[in-house]
């Protein structure tokens, strides 16, 4: 898998987390349940925007429950860390070369 494939995967697997809990909690089926997450590759800098997030479930919702499921998926951590761009800190550090 590629960094960028990984983070779609990490997205997903929370987005799926978080539903599945929801759906638990409310004694419904989870079997079944999908979720897919895409995004578009975007330039200057090179990145990945406009994440689409589809959660698929194999029962029918009502209103309350298809929003409950939502307000679920929007407390994943990686969702909200995408949301609120985070301070990214870089070091680069070398060994040590001992010359003779």
């Amino acid at each position: 898998m590629t960094p960028p494939e990984l983070l779609l995967g990490s997205l997903g697997s929370c987005v799926g987390f978080y539903a599945a809990q929801y759906l638990k909690k409310h004694e419904l089926a989870t079997e079944g349940t999908l979720v897919r997450v895409s995004a578009d590759k975007a330039k200057n800098p090179p990145r990945l925007d406009d994440f689409q997030i589809e959660v698929e479930v194999s029962l029918p919702l009502s209103e309350e429950h298809r929003l409950g499921i939502e307000q679920a998926v929007r407390h994943c951590l990686i969702h909200n860390t995408l949301l609120h761009a985070p301070q990214i800190s870089l070091a680069i550090k070398a060994a040590v070369l001992l010359t003779a």
